[in-house]
């Protein structure tokens, strides 16, 4: 599975279906789980999973935003560039560009990246999507 480095909607990101390889990328400890994405909510729910009933709207109308449900971590992403490549994928791994606890540096990405999407505006380091850890009862804003 190859590692696309891109321009997300919040930041720049690695994504790839191989969680193993991102770990060894970005030097991180195994237990901390990475980000899934999907394309659209279709994929989202045909990978089986579920939200809260009670929390059904506020993940459908959400933009830029993270939700953890049941310990993992999900979102539905729009990306800036409309790439073949993406859609190709129904879901991916997704993490911010970057060694584990350290800022963007574009020839360590480029270095670790088999792909590179990038448009006239480049890669930036921009703000991380807001969290919301969510159940059937309540809602629980991390970041």
């Amino acid at each position: 599975m190859p590692t696309i480095l891109l321009q997300t909607d919040t930041t720049v990101g690695f994504l790839s279906q191989d969680a193993n390889k991102l770990f060894e990328i970005k030097s991180r400890e195994q237990t901390k789980l990475f980000l899934k994405i999907y394309t659209s909510l279709e994929d989202f729910k045909n990978d089986f999973h579920r939200v809260p009933s009670s929390q059904k709207k506020l993940f459908r109308d959400a933009k830029k935003t993270t939700f953890i449900i049941k310990n993992q971590a999900y979102r539905i992403v729009n990306f800036p560039l409309n790439s073949q490549i993406i859609r190709n994928f129904k879901w991916q791994y997704s993490t911010s560009a970057n060694k584990s606890g350290q800022s963007f540096e574009r020839k360590f990405c480029e270095e670790k990246s088999d792909i590179i999407i990038e448009n006239r505006e480049g890669l930036s380091e921009e703000k991380s999507s807001i969290i919301l850890k969510i159940n059937n009862k309540k809602i629980g804003r991390l970041r």
